[in-house]
């Protein structure tokens, strides 16, 4: 495994996902971890990210200087080579000039971490300080035209230094450095794979339940199915899932989980029907902040009053991912105490005494996929788009009715149908329906309308931090507000979101 020490970069996951591509475990913990839980972790190799920080600035973080005594490979990026060579004895200082972007990287050494790689090559740079003076032993095997130390190593300990960012796909040889350091340097091997995944999870599920119960907030989503099913292996009949129904989930879900999971897959599956009671407290509320602490104060009182019912349940568990995990630290500290909110669960409150497992903590959405396919789990789940913990309350805008849930549910199917058949649900990362608050005139039948309108949204993205509206074609759209106006009592206008994100968001509350 490759140990991440994380100085607040803004990159930090996107280092574990390079080196996980490569078949190799890794793990992001903070600066202060102690020297004694890294030689407990034996990791093959150590890398430092980069960070916001300046290495002078009063409170920036730094590593224990004994990790680099450890014998084990260290690479430092950006922040993280500042930071080793400060520890070191070298000096950095404020860059004569400042360096974002693109750089052309001369190698002068084309070995260690940049064997392979020969004359100029594009690097991406972003640094306000720069190294002044190399510590004792090391020496430069890079620069640019702005940055004489852009990269150094001292091959007798294995220390390595990258001012750029090898993990950006705009290093145009970025991934083979990652390489050279993985295998050559820490000698690595690939041996990450979901097979071995499933084989320690079971292993540790196991060895921490004992002949305990467990109990799991079953949303129908790829993360809590996948940990479901990750844990039914483990311990089969000890698991207890609840299923809550709150009414404003998407047509026919509830039979869908039940075909599935109680049906097929033979998993203790309690189904708590309470649409009537959020439909109830949701009555009047328009503003969508209240809609949603409204759905995860309800959900609580129903998961709770659910979980009351199964006896010796000593265990929660949620499908809380390793994004999840790393964004619930605080800068440079250790792991937070509060557990983080998650839309499987709605953030039980502290009264309810479940020790927390979380068999997915470890994984990038992709890698839960991944496992999920290995667990045997249909594609149509697997590759399921994300949708939000409250459900289509936040797809209408306005008051959330019975009426009006019927119109968006049928609509939102449609559309989901049209867009399966067409191919392309598998290059969006959502598409779906929203309900708006207001009504058009239209004719029908030589009659005049004063109907509902639907919006139709489609984005594509890599991670929802950014993304731009889907080109759906044009017969398509057609076909869809067709079906739609035809087939959806109470609509008689569609239209198609082109905003992108930013300045909007994907989901319209």
């Amino acid at each position: 495994m490759i140990l991440i020490i994380d100085f607040g970069s803004q990159y930090n996951q996107l280092i574990a996902r390079r080196v996980r591509e490569h078949r190799v475990y890794c793990q992001i913990e903070p600066p202060t971890i102690p020297l004694a839980a890294i030689r407990n972790l034996k990791p093959e190799g150590i890398i430092l990210s980069g960070g916001p920080s300046s290495i002078y600035e009063p409170n920036a973080p730094q590593a224990d200087p004994g990790l680099f005594a450890l014998g084990i490979p260290v690479l430092g990026i950006c922040y993280g080579m500042q930071s080793m060579v400060h520890a070191l004895g070298g000096e950095v200082v404020a860059a004569r000039k400042r360096e974002y972007g693109f750089a052309e990287l001369r190698v002068e050494r084309a070995e260690g971490i940049l064997a392979g790689i020969t004359g100029t090559t594009r690097s991406w740079m972003s640094h306000g300080d720069a190294i002044g003076r190399l510590p004792k032993g090391f020496r430069v095997t890079a620069r640019t035209a702005n940055t004489p130390v852009a990269a150094l190593e001292d091959p007798r300990r294995r220390l390595y230094g990258l001012q750029f960012h090898p993990e950006v796909v705009h290093t145009t040889e970025g991934k083979r450095m990652i390489e050279n350091f993985l295998f050559p340097v820490c000698g690595c091997l690939k041996t990450w794979t979901m097979q071995s995944f499933i084989r320690d999870a079971v292993e540790e599920i196991r060895a921490e339940v004992g002949d305990g119960r467990v109990i799991l907030g079953l949303s129908g989503g790829v993360d809590s199915s996948v940990a479901a099913v990750l844990l039914q292996r483990a311990i089969g009949r000890q698991l207890t899932c609840v299923f809550v129904d709150n009414g404003v989930l998407r047509l026919d879900e509830g039979q869908k989980v039940r075909a599935l999971f109680a049906e097929h897959l033979a998993m203790d599956v309690r189904f708590a029907r309470a649409g009537r009671l959020f439909l109830s407290a949701l009555k009047g509320v328009v503003d969508p902040e209240k809609k949603r602490k409204i759905i995860g104060r309800i959900f609580i009182e129903v998961f709770e009053a659910e979980a009351k019912k199964i006896k010796g349940a000593a265990f929660l568990a949620q499908g809380t991912l390793y994004p999840d995990v790393i964004e619930s630290r605080s800068a440079f500290g250790g792991p937070s105490a509060v557990i983080k909110s998650h839309h499987n669960v709605g953030g039980l409150p502290k009264r309810m005494r479940f020790r927390l497992i979380e068999p997915l903590k470890h994984l990038f959405k992709d890698e839960v996929r991944l496992l999920g396919r290995e667990l045997g789990l249909p594609d149509d789940l697997v590759w399921r788009q994300p949708f939000p913990g409250p459900g289509l309350a936040v797809r209408i805008v306005g008051e959330v009715t019975a009426g009006r849930l019927t119109i968006l549910k049928k609509a939102d199917a449609l559309f989901d149908e049209e867009i399966r058949a067409a191919g392309l649900y598998l290059t969006l990362w959502q598409s779906f329906a929203v309900l708006l608050p207001i009504k058009s005139v239209g004719v029908m039948g030589d009659r005049r309308t004063y109907e509902h309108i639907i919006t139709l949204r489609a984005v594509t993205s890599d991670d929802a931090m950014t993304a731009d509206w889907a080109r759906l074609p044009h017969d398509l759209l057609s076909r869809v507000s067709n079906r739609i106006i035809n087939e959806v009592r109470g609509v008689n206008r569609v239209v198609y979101d082109i905003s992108s994100k930013p300045p909007s968001t994907i989901e319209w509350e």
